[in-house]
């Protein structure tokens, strides 16, 4: 039997997951993350769905492949074929925080309280953090992953309250003590910096007042930055 090694975000995923959980994995595309946390009789039940048939093919095929039985594959749009009591564990990965945000929002019984959510932005974590604190939902915790040379934000989140601040929607909303976090703040302010400059070169009022907005933004890192470097730095 072939031995199935999981990329460093997936095994961040991984650990996160509770044992006995029954999971929906969307988007799962080659599956390996329920594949292997069925192989090592994580958890309880498993659905892997996709959007796609190509990728849910390939998902049938990694578990043929590893041997992992029982799995539930699933072609459906986001949570859509996917009934509330059928998961207590949703993960979602592999995609844009704004695809996350319009999958949950398209599933309001995700922050019904009986459900956990473990979500990895590829990018825009930021659109997903802020859609997270206005639909009822808090971030439990939040850690950084280094995967081929990008940062990527695990998040777990479960109904609740939280109001966030502008540095926490941009910066990490629970990032204050993980090790990678000033290089994630520092990599968002090199790039809000060089799009102001690109907005100031540009010119015009509607630039300008982009450019204003942005400022708002890197002003509110700064200080996220100087409040990890406090408390990680003797």
């Amino acid at each position: 039997m072939r031995h199935l090694e999981l990329s460093p975000r997936l095994r961040l995923l991984a650990g996160w997951v509770r044992p006995g959980a029954h999971i929906a994995d969307v988007g799962t595309d080659h599956a390996y993350l329920p594949v292997w946390l069925t192989l090592q009789g994580r958890v309880a039940s498993a659905i892997a769905s996709d959007l796609r048939e190509g990728p849910l093919a390939r998902a049938r095929e990694t578990g043929k492949a590893f041997g992992a039985a029982g799995i539930d594959f699933r072609l459906c749009d986001g949570l859509s074929g996917i009934r509330p009591e059928e998961a207590d564990t949703i993960v979602i990965a592999g995609m844009g925080g704004e695809n996350i945000a319009a999958i949950l929002s398209a599933a309001p019984w995700t922050a019904d309280g009986a459900h956990t959510l473990l979500l990895q932005p590829q990018t825009r974590a930021e659109d997903l953090r802020r859609f997270l604190s206005e639909h009822g939902c808090r971030i439990v915790r939040e850690a950084l992953v280094r995967d081929r040379g990008i940062l990527y934000p695990c998040i777990e989140a479960e109904a609740g309250r939280e109001a966030l601040t502008l540095g926490q929607i941009y910066g990490g909303a629970k990032l204050l003590h993980d090790p990678l976090g000033e290089q994630y703040i520092i990599a968002k302010i090199i790039r809000l910096q060089s799009a102001v400059a690109g907005l100031n070169r540009a010119g015009g009022p509607e630039n300008q007042k982009k450019a204003d907005g942005l400022r708002e933004i890197l002003t509110a890192l700064l200080s996220m930055r100087e409040e990890w470097r406090y408390a990680n730095c003797p």
